[in-house]
C-alpha cells in the first residue's frame, strides 16, 4: 500500500459528510450511535450514500464507523463479537459500493477506502468531541482506541482515518497506537481558529509530533469552519515534512448536541471557490465534512480537473 501511495497523483478528492446525505434519504439520526446505528438498522442507506459520493467523483470514501465503537454497541445489548462485526460491516459496505461502482464504470484507478475512527468524545455523544475536555486516563483512552484500530488494520481498508481529533493528549495516544499497525493512516484535527486545536494546542505542535511518524502518511484538518482552513494549511506547510496535507472542513454550521442536528449559520455555496486557494496553498487531499454533500464534491472534482488541464 505504501508503494501505491507514492504512485498516486495528487491532489485527490475525498468524499463529504455521511449524515447530511442519510438525512436527505429520510434516515433519523437522533441516536447516540448517530450514523453507526444504521449499520444494523439500514445498511442499504449507507451503501447508497457511498455510491452517491462515488458517482460525484470522490477518489477516497470513508466508512460509516466514525461513531461505531465496541463499548457503544455493547451498551445497547450487542455482544462483543457482534459489535466487532458491525464495525467490520462498515468496511464491507464501502468496499461493496466501490466494487459496484467500478464494475459499472470500469475504473482505471479504483477509489480508496478509508476506515473512519472518531475521537473518544464521539462515543460520549455529548459534544465533547468538539472540545477535547473529556476526563479519561491515558491507559483508558489507549484501551478504548486500540481494538477498533486493530480491527480496521486487519480489514480490507486501504487507509485508516483518525478524524476530528480535538486535543494534543488524544493525538499522543493515537500516535503510539499507530506505530503498531501496517495500514497507512491520517490524523485530522478539529480546530477552533486558524492556529489552534479545540483544546488550545497549536496545530504546529500537534503536527510536529507526527512529522516523522512511520505509518501516518498525511495530517490535516476536518470538521472546522472553512474560514480558518487557509491559515491552518499555512501553519502545517511551515513544518518541513513529507506528509501530505488533508483538508475537509464542514460548511461553517454548528452542531446542536441535544437534537443531534446541525444548525445552519452560513451558506456553503462558495466551497468550491474557496478550495482553489486551499490547493494553491498546498493541500494534497480535499473533501468535506458535515453538511458538505455530493453536489459539493462533484463541483470540487470538476474544478480540480479543469485546473489540472490548464497546468
Amino acid at each position: 500500500m505504501k508503494s501505491l501511495l507514492k504512485k498516486l497523483k495528487y491532489p485527490l478528492i475525498l468524499d463529504g459528510g455521511l449524515s447530511n446525505v442519510l438525512e436527505s434519504f429520510g434516515c433519523n439520526l437522533n441516536h447516540e450511535l448517530w450514523v453507526a446505528n444504521l449499520l444494523d438498522k439500514n445498511p442499504k442507506a449507507i451503501m447508497d450514500t457511498h455510491l452517491a459520493y462515488l458517482n460525484a467523483g470522490a477518489q477516497i470514501i470513508s466508512t460509516a464507523s466514525y461513531q461505531a465503537t465496541i463499548p457503544g454497541f455493547m451498551k445497547l445489548g450487542f455482544s462483543r463479537s457482534e459489535s466487532e462485526g458491525l464495525i467490520l460491516k462498515s468496511v464491507d459496505l464501502a468496499r461493496s459500493a466501490i466494487n459496484q461502482y467500478c464494475t459499472k464504470y470500469k475504473c482505471q484507478d479504483k477509489p480508496l477506502l478509508a476506515g473512519s475512527i472518531g475521537p473518544y468524545g464521539a462515543y460520549l455523544a455529548n459534544g465533547s468531541e468538539y472540545r477535547g475536555d473529556y476526563n479519561v486516563s491515558k491507559n483508558n483512552l489507549l484501551e478504548f482506541h486500540l481494538k477498533r484500530i486493530q480491527l480496521l488494520d486487519a480489514s480490507n481498508c486501504d487507509l485508516i482515518a483518525l478524524e476530528t481529533i480535538p486535543s494534543f493528549f488524544e493525538t499522543q495516544v493515537l500516535s503510539t497506537i499507530l506505530k503498531t499497525i501496517k495500514t497507512p493512516s491520517w490524523i485530522s484535527f478539529s480546530c477552533k481558529d486558524g492556529q489552534y486545536l479545540n483544546d488550545g494546542t497549536s496545530i504546529k505542535k500537534a503536527a510536529l509530533l507526527l512529522k516523522n511518524h512511520p505509518t501516518i502518511f498525511a495530517f490535516g484538518v476536518n470538521c472546522t469552519a472553512p474560514k480558518y482552513i487557509s491559515s491552518l494549511i499555512q501553519e502545517l506547510k511551515s513544518i518541513k515534512t513529507d506528509k501530505k496535507i488533508i483538508i475537509y472542513p464542514n460548511a461553517g454550521d454548528s452542531y446542536h448536541v441535544e437534537s443531534k442536528t446541525w444548525m445552519k449559520n452560513s451558506n456553503p455555496k462558495y466551497f468550491t471557490a474557496m478550495s482553489k486557494e486551499w490547493f494553491l496553498l498546498g493541500a494534497d487531499i480535499v473533501g468535506g465534512c458535515c453538511q458538505i454533500g455530493p453536489s459539493h464534491i462533484k463541483s470540487l472534482v470538476k474544478s480540480n480537473k479543469e485546473s489540472c488541464e490548464k497546468q
